[in-house]
């Protein structure tokens, strides 16, 4: 990614088409037309642009226009007009748009893939995961919606006398901070509940991601919400997230767990609320009654899914004794047959890093840890005969605590494998350092492996599944403990942050207070009274 260019007031380009015969990046790897329908979307009035290329080929995808603070208290300011009639939209209403996006996405699926595949270079398997999952979660609240929103009746201290209601009501302008690795799925998953509660949202993708989110907000239109409910902002996170978090209602962010303080910082002297999924380094005990096969297939994908640049993939590995050697010949094995590449075509089993940035920082963890005594068992190193930032998949083994892979978090394809002796040791392990994102436990003991989970501290744990079965479950909560965040998305949790509840109370007949000339006294024995009667009643 270059610096900032400057660029003619509302185009796509800065500096035209390159030449092809003298510049092997020089073919643009979507049509400027294109382009310019996705960035005109975005409030920018500095004539200030960032290129963006291709972790696939250097080729260049766009030329990002940049927001100002200005831009950005005029998209707060646009936002909050829409919003207050937004909220007087019927909840079916809102619900039938989700619908109509769902069916979008799956009819446009092959674009949202191409763009997401061209921007971070993953495998295009992994790629469709991404509207697999918007798709999903527009679906489940859109069919859940009453059920999350809807006014609650709830107990009065005077039975039959004392009527109270809990409403939910929206928080206001949303502010959501998305990442990279999934800049589909990130860029919107985290806002449609908040649209279904009656927010806006104002949204800052990643800048190497931008276009992703773009193509999000554009079928959001197509589907009906109106414009300015969900607005696009862009630039740097240091100079464009204050300003959001000195407007917005409730910040979402994704990202590194250091942003992440920064963030709660800031909305904690506002008063306002968050949800932050920061970072993890997550872990895979294999227990031993294992099964072994299962467990070297759910290790490749959990490990390896979009080269390991996802938040809740593996990087740590805790086998029993009893079926080390085994289980990790069949992980080795299974890694070594994995085709790796970077394209825009199926059949790869991983795609390249996103950038020259995560390059390093991986091919700097391994050989960080193979100089301090490190064995790699597979892969090891880069690839450039296949992709400017692809790296081979690599397992570790004899990772020790002076190594910067032990605990620090690779965002690449890399896991280290550990021995252990019994089950106790293995969650004491699991549960070491500040990490608490995501685990799984590989046990043909269904009930077994659960008890354990309870003990491993991650906001979500897979028993024979990495990560999917949790991340696949819209309508269970995920989110991390400890470091790794705080809030929660997905479940009735990721759509009432979005809210406030409002407890309405309506009293009949009597008064909180002596009547008929009943003293003080008095009355506080007949309450007394009552009290004792609605315990043995049973009453709560």
């Amino acid at each position: 990614m270059s610096d900032r260019n400057p660029s003619p007031a509302g185009g796509p380009l800065v500096e035209g088409p390159r030449d092809p015969e003298h510049d092997a990046t020089a073919s643009y790897a979507l049509e400027p037309d294109y382009v310019a329908s996705l960035t005109r979307r975005i409030l920018a009035t500095t004539g200030q642009t960032v290129e963006v290329q291709s972790p696939l080929n250097g080729a260049p995808l766009a030329h990002v226009p940049q927001s100002s603070a200005d831009d950005v208290a005029q998209a707060f300011a646009r936002a909050r007009k829409a919003q207050l009639a937004w909220s007087r939209v019927g909840l079916d209403d809102r619900a039938r748009m989700l619908l109509r996006l769902h069916d979008l996405i799956l009819d446009r699926q092959d674009e949202i893939i191409d763009l997401i595949v061209l921007e971070s270079g993953k495998a295009r398997k992994h790629a469709f995961d991404e509207p697999a999952h918007v798709a999903l979660t527009a679906r489940y609240y859109a069919r859940t919606a009453h059920e999350h929103l809807d006014t609650q009746r709830k107990l009065g201290v005077v039975p039959g006398l004392t009527r109270v209601e809990v409403n939910r009501v929206p928080k206001g302008v949303v502010g959501i901070i998305s990442p990279w690795n999934y800049p589909f799925t990130m860029a919107l998953c985290d806002g449609l509940p908040a649209l279904l509660a009656g927010n806006a949202v104002v949204a800052k993708p990643d800048a190497q991601t931008m276009l992703s989110a773009l193509l999000g907000a554009q079928l959001l239109e197509e589907a009906g919400f109106p414009p300015d409910l969900w607005t696009v902002v862009a630039g740097p996170g240091a100079d464009i997230g204050p300003e959001m978090i000195g407007r917005a209602d409730y910040i979402c962010f994704t990202g590194s767990t250091a942003t992440g303080r920064l963030i709660a910082e800031g909305c904690a002297d506002r008063l306002i609320g968050c949800s932050l999924e920061l970072g993890g380094k997550n872990p895979i005990l294999v227990l031993r009654d294992a099964d072994l096969e299962k467990a070297a297939e759910g290790a490749v994908r959990a490990s390896f899914s979009n080269a390991g640049q996802l938040c809740v993939s593996m990087e740590r590995m805790f086998v029993a004794d009893q079926v080390y050697d085994r289980f990790v010949d069949r992980f080795v094995a299974r890694t070594e047959a994995m085709s790796l590449g970077a394209s825009l075509d199926w059949g790869l089993d991983m795609g390249s890093l996103i950038s020259q940035a995560q390059l390093d920082t991986v091919t700097r963890h391994v050989e960080d840890a193979v100089a301090k005594g490190a064995r790699v068992l597979t892969g090891g190193r880069a690839r450039p005969d296949l992709g400017p930032y692809v790296y081979e998949p690599t397992i570790l083994e004899g990772v020790t605590p002076e190594m910067t892979c032990f605990g620090e978090e690779t965002f690449g394809p890399v896991v280290s494998v550990y021995r252990f002796h019994d089950e106790a040791d293995a969650v004491a392990r699991a549960n070491a350092g500040d990490y608490g994102l995501n685990a799984a436990i590989y046990s043909q003991d269904g009930a077994r492996a659960r008890a354990l989970a309870r003990f491993v501290k991650c906001g979500t744990v897979n028993i024979n599944e990495g990560f999917s079965a949790t991340f696949g479950s819209i309508d269970s909560p995920m989110g991390g403990m400890r470091q790794s965040g705080m809030g929660r998305r997905q479940g009735s949790e990721g759509i009432h942050r979005y809210t406030e509840s409002q407890s309405v109370a309506t009293q009949r007949l009597i008064r909180f207070g002596p009547m008929l000339g009943m003293s003080d006294r008095a009355y506080a024995k007949v309450m007394n009274a009552n009290m004792r009667l609605m315990k043995k009643l049973g009453r709560p």
